[in-house]
């Protein structure tokens, strides 16, 4: 191993669905050109390499695992004091399940959640409070990332134990039930030192009208949240039921950043290497 070789870990497909496979693959892609422009040793495997055990030796990782074995996986690492970026512990904490306790009374406001067993019955008296007047509640998979469009479904609150059992039958063994927060929603992409921050509307797209917010107010629900979960390349989503009032309703890990991949890959790799730069040498960052 030499002070100046990576391994780059790319995402399993099962979490890229549809375009973000391609996606995906070509931010970490413009990420690591950046680094082989500049003399690095660099090693490419896939998230089912780190899953079977097959991890070479080196000074830098650059981590898009989303699943859980893979990030148990690489836990020895971080615990070690390699520079993992992400960090496991971090992308575990972006897990739904986790993120909402996570969350819990952290600056960034979030919809009101509950975190259910799909294979029991749900007690339909706290169901119906989280309702609370809404006609319909979000369901969401409870563990990672949407991996298909019936992954994240609206439902009518007499309907969430249909539903429930609809995701214990695809054996996804939690589900998270949240509020519908109304108003448009904005995609953000940032890096943890605040030298990169976009967003968009998601109806109008990346180079259409932006949807009345205040920045400054999204701005810092953006960090706030990558601070309590110690994301250092994240995105997610926002809905604005009031310009000056929005609500985080989603964060992950190391996203495509599609609208602005060649900008947001030079930027994650000097981050990146000042992280490297500047980290202690006796612990872990």
């Amino acid at each position: 191993m030499t002070a100046r070789s990576l391994v780059a870990i790319y995402r399993n497909p099962s979490y890229s669905p549809r375009q973000h496979r391609t996606n995906d693959t070509a931010i970490l892609d413009a990420t690591v050109e950046h680094f082989t422009r500049d003399g690095w040793e660099v090693r490419r495997i896939g998230e089912a390499d780190v899953e079977h055990g097959r991890l070479p030796a080196a000074a830098l990782y650059l981590n898009m695992c989303q699943g859980p074995l893979a990030s148990q996986q690489l836990l020895p690492l971080e615990d070690d004091g390699a520079l993992v970026v992400n960090r496991p512990s971090s992308v575990l904490s972006c897990h739904r399940h986790r993120l909402v306790k996570a969350l819990a009374d952290r600056p960034a406001p979030f919809p009101r959640t509950l975190i259910l067993p799909t294979a029991a019955a749900p007690e339909m008296d706290a169901v119906r409070a989280l309702c609370d007047g809404q006609a319909q509640l979000w369901v969401k998979r409870g563990d990672v990332h949407a991996e298909r469009p019936e992954d994240v479904v609206s439902a009518r609150c007499e309907d969430i134990p249909a539903v429930l059992e609809a995701f214990a039958r695809r054996s996804i063994p939690w589900a998270a039930l949240q509020e519908h927060i109304p108003g448009p929603i904005i995609k953000f992409y940032g890096i943890a030192d605040q030298r990169f921050f976009r967003w968009y509307g998601a109806e109008t797209g990346a180079d259409g009208t932006r949807p009345a917010v205040d920045e400054a107010a999204l701005k810092r629900i953006a960090f706030a949240a990558a601070t309590a979960l110690r994301l250092e390349i994240f995105g997610g989503d926002v809905a604005v039921p009031d310009p000056h009032h929005p609500v985080l309703i989603d964060i992950n890990d190391w996203p495509s950043f599609a609208p602005f991949r060649a900008e947001a890959a030079q930027a994650i790799g000097d981050y990146v290497v000042e992280r490297l730069a500047n980290r202690p040498r006796t612990h872990a960052p």
